[in-house]
């Protein structure tokens, strides 16, 4: 038969000429990966997996104590500083600023297992690119499916970053249910309190509506013992001093700190003394007040007064102690004389 002429292949063919790579060349270029390329810079020679997969653990590890060991180290000069004056004003802020240290420490910790997961995959055989691209996907599917979870995690820096509660505060969280005790932690996910009955309560984020913060710790109860006519004060300040140092001994839990005792007060306009009790007490226990110590008082004070009676013992609640300076009334205008 004659010869036909050869045709010309396509513009469009490209061909490779892969005659002049030895294999295991092109086994190199398979399995190439994130790892081999570092061990390679690293030690100079080529890598197999079990050495990749080493690689990968024990960067995973220095990196996770690294992060421990930084937490460990600002927490604890934090705390060794706090109070000490510092240009920067939030340092100061103990509770806050180590809650935003363990939460960004959380977060690196995650994101490196993250990533030592995807280089892991990768020496077998899964694309790294893919991997973090599915993940990405697969993460913003799942943030639409839960959104209280996205909902938590924005309102939880938003309560970190703003002045609505912190670590150690009394508060008063009002949402689904009407919770009041001390903050132990504020989280992405949870806002974690201690009530008057120790009891931990985990509270979404999300339910929470309204915070109401007591700044002094707790709540100023103010007891007004009345001084009884003919009685000598420094009798009664022995009697009122007694009740509420046994009074705090006895309910240590409920009265937060050792009463204040003040001298002895005369009521402007009034002609009657009293000797003011200052007690602070945990939010929302203040019948222990009104009941308890001023029972004993009246019993106390029955022998010097037997009128003596429990509306001589007025029980208030106030953020600070009322003025002790009164304004004078207005001296009545003179009659203007007859003509």
């Amino acid at each position: 038969m004659p010869n036909r002429p050869r045709a010309n292949p396509p513009a469009n063919r490209v061909f490779i000429n892969m005659t002049n790579l030895p294999p295991t060349a092109v086994l190199a270029q398979m399995n190439e990966t994130v790892m081999s390329r570092i061990y390679g810079h690293l030690t100079g020679r080529e890598s197999s997996i079990e050495n990749r997969l080493f690689l990968i653990i024990v960067l995973a590890i220095l990196v996770h104590v690294t992060v421990r060991i930084t937490r460990y180290i600002s927490e604890s000069v934090v705390k060794k500083g706090h109070g000490q004056s510092n240009p920067l004003g939030f340092v100061t802020q103990q509770p806050k600023f180590i809650t935003l240290i363990q939460l960004i420490a959380h977060a690196v910790t995650s994101v490196m297992y993250f990533f030592a997961f995807g280089l892991v995959l990768e020496e077998f055989g899964v694309n790294l690119t893919a991997y973090l691209a599915s993940a990405s996907i697969v993460g913003l599917a799942i943030s639409f499916g839960s959104q209280g979870l996205v909902q938590d995690m924005v309102i939880g820096v938003t309560l970190i970053f703003s002045d609505a509660l912190d670590v150690g505060d009394m508060v008063e969280i009002a949402g689904t249910v009407v919770v009041v005790g001390r903050v132990e932690e504020v989280g992405l996910r949870f806002t974690k309190l201690i009530n008057l009955y120790n009891q931990i309560v985990f509270i979404p984020n999300r339910t929470i509506a309204n915070v109401s913060r007591f700044p002094l710790g707790g709540v100023y109860a103010y007891a007004d013992v009345l001084i009884p006519p003919g009685v000598a004060p420094e009798k009664v300040g022995e009697i009122v001093e007694n009740a509420a140092k046994g009074m705090w001994m006895q309910f240590g839990a409920i009265i937060l700190s050792e009463p204040t005792i003040g001298g002895v007060e005369t009521a402007t306009g009034g002609g009657w003394s009293f000797i003011r009790v200052r007690f602070k007490i945990w939010p929302g226990q203040g019948s222990l007040i009104e009941t308890t110590f001023r029972q004993q008082i009246v019993s106390a004070m029955k022998p010097f007064h037997p009128d003596y009676a429990d509306w001589q013992v007025p029980v208030t609640y106030r953020a600070m102690a009322a003025p002790k300076t009164a304004k004078p009334l207005p001296e009545p205008a003179p009659d203007n004389p007859s003509d």
